[in-house]
């Protein structure tokens, strides 16, 4: 079977642009996950601030907008949970 330069081009097109398509679609699927984890670490976080605050009488409700916010945001911005808690009850 000999292929003429046609269809050597068509072939090739179509190569390329399944690897364009899957850059397109790889991207923010890692991004979603990097966001998962983070917020699965997060939860953990809060789970052990709650079990150390237990003796200092000091609680974070764990749901996933907190875990998200310590997960994405980090440890030293834990606190902003607290300080938005404080503002809604106050």
């Amino acid at each position: 079977m000999v292929l003429d330069i046609n269809a050597v081009i068509v072939y090739l097109a179509c190569i390329i642009f399944l690897f364009l398509m899957g850059k397109v679609f790889i991207l923010p699927l890692k991004t979603i996950m990097k966001i998962i984890g983070n917020s699965v670490l997060g939860a953990i976080l809060i789970i052990i601030i709650n079990w150390v605050g237990t003796w200092l009488e000091f609680h974070i409700g764990l749901n996933i907008g907190s875990s998200m916010i310590v997960g994405i945001l980090g440890l030293p911005r834990c606190n902003l949970i607290n300080s938005i808690k404080t503002i809604i009850i106050k």
